[in-house]
């Protein structure tokens, strides 16, 4: 069975002495508790998995109940060690505190339960882990799977990682696109949305955002402003509202609004977004063109290029700690820039969209990219963009 490379973290950390609760966060389908399974499943550590969802009525005294049952095995066969793994914890109310608690208890008494937590929404587990386990916790994040290891693990092709993205549940319905698109809206777009964002905060306009989300996914790769998103959308609100909830869709790892890049942050935040999917299969899942009609339209599918590659770039910048842009000047436009403390890169997708484009060159005068890059055509490919290991980019 294929492997993500954070198996081999999680697996390093678990060997280590006792010192944090190992937290894994991702996006809905990315494979996170088939990972703990994996990882369960290679070591000689006795262990408890169990899942959030067996708890009745999300009462968090749940988790002390499954706790206790560690600390017996451990004390009645004499266990040096014991592992622990709860899915689905963000669940529970309260479960933070509940954790800490516990968590500080073995700590106190020196009982080696090592503890490892999942739950289906980043946003909560997020929330959860800020309020009460600073200082206690690793965070391992799993990002939307890459053309690299769709293609390893299931003999993905560039042009149906391009249109259909990294979502490994649905690769095998690709052959059958109506059943794929039911079971993108059904499985995961949907979920996402009800289960992973409209619980997690406040959202007056729930409508607003489900909709907002679908305009913003239809649009990827395209600018668009609040007022003329507005326009468009059903119910009413206000550009602080559609700011506010495109912000709640980026840290749920789905749609992100990218900023024009500038000299200045004020500039930056005051721009007009460009809308970006953390996977193009969401694009794909939102448009009225089907796979043949898209990639047969050279302009059409110059966005699925531009929109896997964004999402390439997007999925990897907390890890690499960088941040992603664009920058467009009198019709000109660099489609990425991104920017670490080290380095300024910029990078242009040749993807047939525009003609005479003059961005690059002219970006290049004004702010002195340490890199540039040229994506399609002779000297690097869309394909060999996306198998690039990102983090040489910043050496």
């Amino acid at each position: 069975m294929f492997k993500r490379q954070q198996a081999s973290v999680l697996l390093s950390r678990i060997g280590e002495p006792r010192r944090f609760i190992q937290v894994i966060a991702g996006a809905r389908q990315v494979g996170k508790s088939t990972l703990v399974k994996q990882v369960v499943n290679e070591l000689t550590v006795p262990h408890l998995l169990t899942t959030a969802e067996e708890a009745p009525d999300k009462n968090p005294n749940w988790i002390r109940y499954v706790w206790q049952q560690a600390r017996q095995s451990i004390r009645l066969n004499n266990y040096t060690e014991f592992l622990l793994v709860i899915d689905e914890i963000h669940k529970l109310d309260n479960w933070s505190e509940v954790v800490k608690a516990e968590w500080d208890a073995d700590t106190m008494r020196d009982v080696n339960i090592k503890v490892i937590l999942l739950g289906s929404s980043r946003l909560l587990i997020k929330d959860g882990l800020n309020e009460s386990l600073a200082g206690r916790y690793e965070l391992i994040e799993m990002e939307h799977w890459s053309f690299s290891e769709m293609r390893d693990a299931f003999g993905m092709t560039i042009d149906q990682y391009l249109y259909y993205g990294g979502y490994p549940g649905a690769f095998s319905l690709i052959n059958d696109e109506k059943r794929w698109r039911k079971y993108m809206h059904d499985a995961i777009i949907e979920p996402a949305i009800t289960k992973d964002v409209l619980t997690t905060k406040r959202v007056l306009k729930p409508a607003l955002l489900r909709q907002l989300f679908l305009l913003g996914c239809s649009y990827s790769g395209e600018l668009l402003s609040f007022n003329k998103a507005l326009g468009q959308l059903q119910d009413a609100g206000n550009t602080a509202t559609l700011a506010n909830y495109l912000q709640l869709l980026d840290e749920s790892k789905l749609l992100a609004g990218l900023q024009q890049y500038a000299a200045d942050d004020a500039r930056k935040y005051k721009s007009v977004p460009k809308y970006q999917v953390y996977n193009s299969g969401l694009l794909s899942a939102t448009s009225s063109l089907n796979f043949h009609d898209a990639y047969l339209d050279p302009k059409q599918w110059g966005r699925w290029v531009e929109t896997a590659i964004g999402a390439y770039l997007i999925n990897h910048a907390d890890r690499l700690e960088y941040k992603l842009y664009f920058w467009r000047h009198d019709g000109n436009e660099v489609d990425f820039i991104l920017q670490s403390s080290k380095k300024l890169v910029a990078i242009e997708v040749k993807s047939g969209r525009r003609q005479n484009n003059q961005g690059l060159l002219m970006f290049g005068e004004q702010f002195h990219p340490d890199v540039e890059i040229v994506v399609g055509g002779e000297a690097l490919s869309t394909e060999q963009f996306l198998t690039l290991d990102l983090e040489h980019l910043f050496e």
